[in-house]
């Protein structure tokens, strides 16, 4: 009944969100309060969704300063020389806009934060998308692309939990891991082609002068984006003017350069391991410092990126009621067992299978730590048994990963939806048209290069 409850939970916040009938939030939130009252936990609903908040509250505060310090420096100008260089590369052509989002966008997320590689990208892609009049649905379908692959590497979330739960050499699962990721970065290269091309043909290759690219900025375009009233966007762009310091470009790229070297490499050679939302929360207090040193101008920065701050946070908060109370109640946990039961004994020789397709509803309707440290401990000793090895259901698992970050579960999307504007529910049945490709592409390389049998 747990395992139908759960089922049921997640069924009703699919459907109310694809057929827009509330806001993600509200669905987030109501859903599984619903059920809960059903199923007789409604004596515990408080403590669960409680437990949930916390759960979620690093990711709460990471995202908090990450926007807010991502923010100070669109504001500053940091990124303004990048889209310039972006412009003068891409000469107006849609094509070659969609490859560079899929290149930056893979680049980028090497740091295996999803809220980084999203503030970034979109900060530098988004003036452009909006001056050639390109859909911003492929900016967020090439971000999560290239994200969920990036995201494989050993301290993304999925790859260190795998790690931790079949107690595998790290080295030699990227090994294995590796092929598999430069491929479907191709697959995502193509894709950007794919509709690099439809987008030329739509709007053809425009002719863009010296002054129009001067007058792109990467800080007015991600305002305008988080602003319902036309006559506030403007004098929010007005203040943004203001507000510029090109003469601060090169403190502000050494800073952020230290954070990200910090963030990525933290706790190797001489680099101490640092939590990343004190990186970020430290970075904002020095750029501030740098940047805006009289106290209203450092009010002004905070009012102005605090609203993508909010928007997200009110977001991720709700998906921790959602999980708080999946978990507590013992939904996750039935649910996952019941990926494991349902799988007849015949299918023992093909286990790998069984564990790549089983990490695709596992991965979506599961936190990664639900699936890969509760799910993937039973689904390899029972692999253990047809003889498959703890490295082999490493490897199968990962595939799922490909859906992973189309999860609602997932935080930073609400950022990456927040900036662009799209529909959460076109977006996932968008995004999941195209991660086929990636799960094939995965499910190929862990045959032939993984070594899982089949």
């Amino acid at each position: 009944m747990l395992t139908i409850w759960g089922l049921l939970i997640v069924t009703i916040f699919m459907a109310l969100i694809m057929t827009k009938r509330t806001t993600p939030f509200t669905a987030l939130v109501l859903s599984p309060v619903l059920i809960a009252l059903i199923a007789g936990f409604g004596d515990k609903i408080g403590d669960h969704s409680l437990a949930g908040v916390k759960g979620v509250a690093p990711t709460v505060f990471l995202l908090l300063f990450a926007i807010l310090y991502f923010g100070l420096m669109l504001t500053a100008g940091l990124f303004d020389p990048l889209v310039r260089l972006i412009l003068r590369i891409v000469k107006g052509d849609p094509l070659r806009v969609l490859v560079g989002t899929a290149l930056l966008a893979a680049v980028v997320s090497v740091d295996g934060d999803g809220s980084t590689t999203t503030m970034i990208v979109c900060s530098a892609m988004i003036p452009v998308y909006r001056r050639l009049g390109m859909k911003m649905m492929d900016l967020a379908v090439l971000v999560i692309m290239a994200n969920s692959i990036m995201n494989l590497l050993p301290w993304g979330g999925p790859t260190a939990r795998i790690i931790a739960a079949l107690k595998v050499d790290e080295g030699e699962l990227l090994r294995k891991l590796l092929p598999g990721m430069l491929i479907a970065t191709v697959w995502v290269v193509i894709v950007a082609v794919i509709r690099g091309r439809a987008e030329r043909k739509r709007l053809g290759i425009v002719d863009l002068s010296s002054e129009e690219v001067m007058a792109l900025s990467p800080a007015n375009s991600l305002i305008e984006a988080s602003n319902d009233s036309e006559e506030t966007a403007h004098a929010l762009e007005h203040e943004g003017e203001k507000l510029k310091r090109p003469h601060m470009i090169w403190p502000n790229f050494i800073l952020t350069m230290v954070m990200m070297v910090t963030l990525v490499f933290g706790g190797t050679w001489i680099i101490p391991d640092i939590p990343s939302a004190i990186i970020f929360e430290v970075g904002f207090a020095i750029a501030l410092l740098l940047n805006y040193r009289k106290l209203n101008e450092s009010r002004d920065i905070i009012e102005i990126h605090g609203a993508n701050a909010m928007h997200v946070i009110v977001m991720v908060l709700a998906a921790g009621v959602f999980m708080g109370i999946l978990n507590g109640t013992g939904m996750s946990e039935a649910m996952g067992q019941s990926i494991g039961d349902v799988v007849p004994p015949s299918l023992g020789d093909r286990w790998g299978m069984v564990t790549a397709f089983a990490s695709i509803p596992g991965t979506f309707l599961l936190s990664n730590d639900a699936f890969y440290l509760g799910v993937l401990p039973i689904l390899a000793e029972t692999g253990a048994g047809y003889g498959f090895t703890p490295m082999q259901i490493a490897v199968a698992s990962t595939t799922g990963q490909a859906f992973h970050l189309l999860s609602p579960l997932v935080g930073f999307i609400y950022l990456l939806l927040h900036l662009t504007g799209v529909d959460m529910g076109t977006w996932q049945r968008t995004a999941a048209k195209w991660s086929i490709g990636t799960f094939v592409v995965f499910l190929l390389c862990a045959v032939t290069i993984g070594g899982v049998p089949i």
